[in-house]
Formats: structure tokens, sequence, C-alpha cells
């Protein structure tokens, strides 16, 4: 009941307090946000891969991007899986709490965005938990509920193919964090422009 009393004189990791730190004013820049997770269950399952690209005055910036495949050894250990997509990836690969941190100091204070964006942000967070930090800061926009939102539709969730299809994005045969992130850019440049949003 009083979880907040235990993190009053709390201290933050350095990576931590330089993020909290960043937001004394509102981010022009966009940061699209896709995982790979292990499963659908925060508490249980972990992050696989992250794949992000920068979006800054409605153009995405191939360059400023952050793809990590994560080793997460001990969890393919401990439920008996195969580690061969870690193996073959040739994606930069990290521990989960260098690619956590380094995560933070990309994104910074900018607005985040996905699809289903609030499952990669508890990703995140539980993540964050492990390294004894606090929750994201970061707004967030859906490209799901954006959509939604266009076509007052309420009744019903639409999959990342599903959208594409229905804004001429191409899908790829490939499926990764990275290329996630990007058809999401595309999704969102397209929504934001017909919603109005600057």
């Amino acid at each position: 009941m009083l979880d907040w009393l235990k993190n009053i004189n709390k201290e933050y990791p350095e990576f931590w307090k330089t993020y909290t730190s960043k937001f004394d004013k509102k981010s022009s820049r966009f940061v699209i946000l896709s995982t790979e997770t292990s499963g659908l269950n925060p508490d249980k399952d972990v992050i696989l891969s992250i794949g992000s690209f920068a979006i800054i005055d409605n153009s995405i910036v191939i360059g400023d991007s952050f793809e990590a495949v994560l080793l997460q050894y001990k969890f393919f250990h401990d439920n008996g899986l195969s580690n061969e997509f870690l193996v073959e990836s040739k994606m930069k690969k990290m521990g989960e709490s260098d690619a956590i941190k380094l995560f933070i100091e990309f994104i910074g204070n900018s607005v985040l965005v996905g699809h289903h964006i609030d499952f990669d942000v508890e990703m995140i967070n539980v993540a964050l938990e492990r390294l004894d930090c606090g929750r994201l800061k970061n707004e967030a926009l859906d490209v799901d509920v954006m959509h939604r939102k266009l076509h007052d539709i309420n009744d019903k969730q639409f999959s990342l193919d599903e959208l594409c299809t229905a804004y001429n994005i191409p899908k790829s045969v490939r499926n990764s964090s990275a290329e996630d992130a990007y058809k999401t850019a595309l999704l969102f440049l397209k929504l934001k422009s017909r919603l109005g949003i600057k």
C-alpha cells in the first residue's frame, strides 16, 4: 500500500537520472518503437529485440535509429528453448541491461509511437524494474488507436498487417522489430497527416 514511500530516498542509476532530467520541455522528435518478445506476458516473458527509428519534421531519419538483439540466454535455458534466433541474427547483440540503458539514452524525451504501444512500453518498464529504475515518462501514441479515431471505430483492433494493407504499405517477407518499426513509421506519417497532428 505504501510502495511509493520506499522510493522517496531511492538512489537511481546515473543513466536513469540523465533520462528523467530531459523532460523539462516537450520534444518534437518521435521515436517509433517495436519489440519482439518471447510471449505476451510482461511478468514472465522477455524482450528478444528492439527496433526503433526517429521521425523529425515528418521524415524518417534512418541514421537516427536503434536496433539490438537482447541476449536472453538464461530465459532460453530456463524454458528449454532454442537460442537459434540469437545465433543467426546479424543485428548488434547485447545483454538486457546494456540494451535497455542504450535504448533509454536513445529515446530521451521523445514521443514514443508504436502498434499496440502499451505492450512495448510495459515490456520496457518491466526490464527497467530489473535495473532498479522507475517507469518510462514518455508520451506514447498508438497507430491502431489513431486509425480507429480517424475512422470512428471503437469495437475492433487491427493488426499491423491489416493497417499496412489499408494504407498501401508493402508487407515484407521477413519479420523483425526493425522492419515492424519501419512499417509503423510509414503508417504513423500517413495517420499523423490525416489527423492533423503537428
